[in-house]
């Protein structure tokens, strides 16, 4: 459990991971996710030090309710796939549209 984590959050983050491997995702699939979702539920709480803007200004994952779930880079938002592109460093990431962030996301 990482450290800034309280109880409620390891708590929150084990019922996650358990539910995903129970509908048959992977180890890795299902403890991404559930941090992911750990972690978002954090910032959009005032929890964390760091939030990007997307996890402040996104449904909370509980709204979503499993909305752009097994749908890929489809369900992203532009704003996601911006800062995915931008953590894997493609270059004029700014000046691309929505499908041609997808595209240069899932090609690395």
């Amino acid at each position: 459990m990482p450290e800034a984590w309280s109880a409620k959050r390891e708590r929150q983050y084990q019922h996650i991971k358990e539910g995903k491997r129970e509908q048959g995702a992977s180890e890795q699939e299902a403890e991404e996710v559930a941090a992911r979702t750990v972690n978002k539920t954090r910032a959009q709480e005032g929890e964390s030090r760091e939030a990007d803007r997307t996890s402040l200004e996104d449904k909370s994952p509980s709204e979503r309710g499993g909305e752009r779930s097994h749908s890929g880079a489809e369900g992203r938002t532009k704003e996601q796939l911006y800062q995915d592109a931008k953590r894997q460093g493609v270059e004029g990431r700014s000046q691309m549209d929505k499908e041609e962030l997808r595209d240069a996301v899932e090609d690395r």
